[in-house]
């Protein structure tokens, strides 16, 4: 029993390193699937688990779902999730142009990195919002409501402008007698409890994850290659994840996206078991860096979950995080195209 089992792992390993390639077979572009559950379809074909990373939204094509939800790639960093009885449409899938259309329903927008030549909006009721910073961004079109929750958006409505900060919300349909749209707070925390966000959320650490074990293979003479800043496919987690180009990210919702120059072996080495880091969520009011600590201050604190195969890790030291991270550790910005 012992020996078959250890015949059904090695086999298992085998299969993710033969579709490790997949990702440069099938690379991600804007409008890539990457997470379906539930009732989902682009017009009459129904997507499954299958779907992931192998169907693409084409311009002017609807993706739907009834009772489930979806999760569709746009520029690298940028995640677009639609949820339950929603529709929207890929109106530009250009890289300098990226445009969705949420036609009913409501979406949440997650931007982990943007760049000075994205031009990225969502269209609703008629407005369109470019996103301008990372942030997490709640769209409602019954309602209307344009929210951000982090970050700083543009609504354009017409011939009409307006600015939103986080923590503010527009409704597209209101406006004040001068004819200006006008913004207003709302309680973010009610609806941080909401189905959509709390599965953004859950997403985000996902990908996090998938982030971590990814990048101790997709490094400079790895054995799957590194091509720079991207989306790169992971077979364990089944499904892309954001590799910056240097440095690390805290993604807005908290979780940290290491680059393959960071974690560089990660993924062989450590005291902790195999894949020993597999999240980190990053709170940065919290101070210096001290390497060795059992829960990493960088230029922020970590709170480091189990293992992908159920180690618990202690921390980000030596050999877990391709010997340890030593110095300061600002943010890299290395993510050009």
């Amino acid at each position: 029993m012992r020996l078959s089992g250890l015949k059904l792992i090695a086999t298992g390993f085998l299969a993710a390193l033969l579709s490790a390639p997949a990702w440069a077979a099938n690379p991600a572009l804007p409008g890539t699937v990457n997470y379906v559950e539930g009732q989902v379809a682009i017009g009459t074909e129904a997507l499954n688990a299958k779907s992931v990373g192998s169907t693409n939204l084409e311009a002017g094509q609807t993706i739907t779902t009834d009772n489930g939800k979806a999760e569709v790639l746009l520029t690298p960093g940028v995640f677009f999730r639609l949820g339950d009885n929603s529709a929207a449409t890929l109106v530009s899938p250009n890289l300098t142009n990226t445009e969705m259309a949420l036609n009913s329903g409501q979406a949440m927008v997650e931007v982990d990195d943007i760049h000075k030549d994205n031009l990225i909006r969502v269209q609703e009721n008629g407005s369109a919002t470019e996103l301008l910073k990372t942030g997490i961004y709640g769209f409602d079109a019954n309602s209307g409501a344009v929210r951000v929750f982090k970050g700083e958006a543009l609504v354009q409505d017409g011939d009409r402008d307006t600015e939103v900060k986080g923590g503010h919300q527009l409704i597209v349909e209101s406006q004040s007698p001068t004819g200006k749209l006008k913004t207003m707070k709302f309680d973010k925390k009610a609806y941080e409890q909401s189905d959509l966000y709390r599965f953004s959320d859950l997403r985000s650490q996902y990908l996090a994850e998938a982030n971590v074990n990814a990048a101790g293979y997709y490094y400079p003479g790895g054995p799957w290659g590194w091509w720079g800043p991207g989306w790169y496919w992971d077979p364990w987690f089944v499904g892309y994840t954001w590799l910056p180009g240097n440095g690390w990210f805290a993604s807005p919702f908290g979780w940290g996206f290491y680059s393959p120059l960071w974690i560089g072996y990660g993924g062989y080495y450590g005291g902790y078991g195999y894949h020993a880091v597999a999240s980190a969520r990053l709170y940065p009011q919290h101070g210096p860096f001290h390497p060795g600590e059992p829960s990493f201050r960088g230029p922020s604190h970590a709170e480091v979950g189990a293992s992908h195969f159920g180690v618990m890790a202690e921390g980000f030291r030596g050999g877990a995080m391709a010997g340890g991270f030593h110095g300061g550790g600002g943010v890299g910005r290395g993510f050009h195209r």
